[in-house]
C-alpha cells in the first residue's frame, strides 16, 4: 500500500478539458489561476496559447500545478514580442507560486573592466542602462566572482589583479608558478595587456548602453490589428493602441530591468523591418 510520499500517478486533467477548449490559437500570455482566483498559480507566454496549453496538460511533471488549478485565462497580443513583454511584467508584478524565472531583481551585480583595474558594481549604485564599460548580468556577487575566475582560470589571468586575493610586495603570485597566470604581478606582461585580454575575453557580455535619447514605440501589427511598445532605459513601460497613447506613457521609477533587455537584445534587435519610433527629443516621432 502506498505511503503519504508516494508521489500519486499522473492523471489528465479532465476538469480543464473545457477551458482548455475556449482558448485562442493565438498569440499571448495565459495565466493558471487556483480555487481563490486572485493570485496566478503559473503565467506563460506563446505564438499559440491552446497548443503551449495543451503541453502543459501532457506533460506528467506539471501534475501537481494542474490539480491546483480551476481556471485558465490568457491575454491576447499582437505578435510575440507584445508576448514576451507581459508576460515578464506580469510575473514580476503578480510573482506566481510556480514561475522561477523572471521574478523581479532589483539589485543586479556587473563587472566594471578598465585598462588599469577591475570591480564589480551594482545596478542600485550605478545606472547600467547608459554605462559603456560594463560586462555581464549577474544576481548576485558570488555569481559575478565565479565568472571572473572561470575567466581567469581558462585566459591564464591573475587572481592578485582582478583582485580575488592579495599579492605579496614584488613577488609573483602562486598560480604564476604553476604555469596559469601569465605574469602580470612580476611583470612579465603590462597591466593594460592583462585587462585586454580579460576584456576580449568578456566581450559578448558587454552590456549595451540604451541607444536612443529617451523613450521609443516599437510597432508590431498583425493581419487586424496594430500594437506599440513602449520602453526607455530597458524598462517596458507598457503597450498601447496608438502612437498618441504612446506618447502619453510616462516612466515610473526607473531601474534597469535584466529581463526586458534580454529581450530586445535577443528578440528585437535581430529582426529586420521593425518600426520604431523615437518619442523623446528633438528627433521625436522620427522612425528608424
Amino acid at each position: 500500500m502506498p505511503n503519504e510520499n508516494t508521489p500519486l500517478p499522473y492523471q489528465y486533467p479532465e476538469h480543464l478539458r473545457y477551458t482548455l477548449d475556449t482558448l485562442p490559437a493565438h498569440c499571448g500570455v495565459y495565466i493558471f489561476y487556483g480555487e481563490d482566483q486572485t493570485f496566478p498559480l503559473y503565467i506563460g507566454k506563446s505564438i499559440n496559447i491552446r497548443s503551449r496549453v495543451q503541453a502543459h496538460f501532457r506533460t506528467p511533471a506539471e501534475a501537481k500545478l494542474l490539480r491546483m488549478t480551476s481556471r485558465i485565462d490568457c491575454l491576447e497580443t499582437v505578435g510575440e514580442i507584445g508576448a514576451l513583454l507581459l508576460e515578464s511584467q506580469m510575473i514580476k508584478n503578480q510573482r506566481p507560486l510556480f514561475n522561477k524565472r523572471l521574478r523581479v531583481t532589483r539589485k543586479l551585480c556587473s563587472l566594471r573592466v578598465s585598462e588599469s583595474s577591475t570591480h564589480i558594481v551594482f545596478s542600485n549604485e550605478t545606472d547600467f542602462s547608459c554605462a559603456e564599460d560594463l560586462f555581464g548580468l549577474f544576481k548576485t556577487r558570488y555569481a559575478a566572482i565565479e565568472q571572473i575566475r572561470d575567466i581567469a582560470d581558462q585566459q591564464r589571468l591573475c587572481y592578485g589583479a582582478l583582485g580575488l586575493e592579495k599579492l605579496s610586495s614584488n613577488r609573483p603570485c602562486f598560480r604564476y608558478s604553476l604555469g596559469r597566470c601569465g605574469g602580470v604581478c612580476c611583470g612579465i606582461e603590462s597591466l593594460t595587456e592583462h585587462q585586454q585580454r580579460l576584456i576580449n575575453a568578456l566581450n559578448a557580455m558587454r552590456i549595451r548602453s540604451w541607444p536612443y535619447p529617451g523613450r521609443i514605440a516599437i510597432e508590431e501589427r498583425s493581419a487586424s490589428h496594430t500594437e506599440y511598445h513602449v520602453l526607455k532605459n530597458w524598462l517596458y513601460l507598457g503597450t498601447v493602441k496608438t502612437l498618441a497613447a504612446a506618447r502619453a506613457l510616462q516612466m515610473p521609477t526607473a531601474h534597469f530591468d535584466r529581463d526586458s533587455y534580454k529581450i530586445l537584445c535577443q528578440h528585437v534587435f535581430k529582426q529586420e523591418g521593425l518600426a520604431i519610433t523615437l518619442l523623446d527629443g528633438e528627433q521625436a516621432d522620427s522612425t528608424l
